[in-house]
């Protein structure tokens, strides 16, 4: 098979490579209809998480069924299937509490941007579609397998109802897909922190009510302005860094709570100030299969169109462009049909 292989830092390939076998009852092999780039992708391939030998990259894919292990019940040969970024048994304590990222079965795939991949524990892992797939309805149904559930997690942890003020701090796929997010759970005014003319076009499109450019504490301030000068209920950390941590704090409201998703990179809190603003912080890593099943029915029934974030859409063999065009930010995220 053809598979995406960081070599170092900035090296993308498509290698020829065997094909994953079955190696326990409960796997499945996928034959991948499409992938894609992922911001954290990003950071191997800028250094920042160095490889130390060449690896398969890549963890969002949707496909078809074409092999399953002996003790594979739910899922068959020949079902379209989204994949949750990380697998999982979907039956643990940590599973039924609906934390299958910390699955104690669980883990990561050897790499997705790929023809086919070994899915461990596929009736856990694997969420079938039903009904025949409308290919108009791939992108959208591949942003399930992490990005749009990504943003859906950070407005759950910050506590997004009917009727809540939110800012957004981010405008990548992940903070677009926060907009979108915050949207649907009923925000009432949702403000998207974006420098970039097409990304606050795609924001807008998912229903922010405001655009605010600058950032820091004059940032801060136009949240506030906007907001009758008390910051925002729920503030969406969707980068991973310490300025935008920094952000989202100063943007929030005392007793508001700030989700974060960014994958924290050397980032530091101010304890002391959340204790005495009552500020909450809830995230982590999005455990995606929780969330399918709510959120499947409205990609379906064109409800929401996550897919839009997808400005780049290429096949397989053109990878490594994908790469350079979102490192350079002239893309938002890029499709990869296999």
């Amino acid at each position: 098979m053809r598979a995406t292989v960081l070599h170092a830092p900035g090296d993308i390939r498509l290698d020829t490579l065997p094909d994953p076998d079955l190696q326990d009852d409960t796997d499945a092999v996928v034959r991948v209809v499409a992938a894609c780039v992922c911001g954290s992708d990003l950071w191997p391939y800028r250094g920042v998480n160095a490889a130390k030998e060449p690896r398969k990259i890549g963890h969002e894919f949707i496909g078809v069924v074409e092999r399953t292990g002996s003790a594979v019940a739910d899922v068959q040969v020949g079902d379209f299937v989204i994949a949750p970024f990380l697998y999982s048994d979907n039956t643990c304590a940590h599973c039924a509490a609906g934390v299958q990222t910390s699955c104690v079965n669980g883990g990561g795939y050897d790499g997705c941007q790929a023809e086919l991949v070994r899915v461990p524990w596929a009736d856990g892992t694997l969420v079938r579609v039903p009904g025949d797939v409308d290919e108009a309805l791939l992108p959208h149904l591949l942003t399930l397998s992490d990005v749009f559930p990504t943003g859906h997690h950070a407005a759950i942890s910050a506590g997004v109802t009917a009727g809540s003020t939110v800012a957004v701090v981010g405008d990548g796929a992940v903070g677009l897909s926060a907009v979108l997010a915050a949207k649907r759970l009923g925000a009432s005014t949702v403000i998207a922190m974006s420098r970039h003319e097409p990304r606050q076009a795609v924001a807008r499109s998912f229903g922010a009510d405001h655009i605010v450019e600058t950032r820091g504490k004059e940032g801060a301030e136009a949240v506030k302005e906007i907001l009758g000068g008390i910051g925002a209920d729920a503030v969406l950390e969707c980068v991973g860094t310490t300025d935008s941590m920094k952000q989202a704090f100063r943007a929030v409201r005392p007793g508001g709570t700030v989700g974060y998703v960014g994958m924290p990179h050397d980032v530091e809190l101010n304890v002391p100030v959340m204790f005495f603003t009552n500020t909450g912080l809830r995230g982590g890593v999005a455990p995606v299969r929780a969330y399918l099943d709510e959120l499947l029915p409205d990609v379906l029934s064109g409800a929401i169109t996550p897919g839009d974030v997808f400005d780049q859409k290429i096949p397989l063999d053109q990878v490594a462009d994908g790469y350079r065009s979102m490192d350079e930010r002239t893309a938002i995220k890029t499709y990869l049909s296999i």
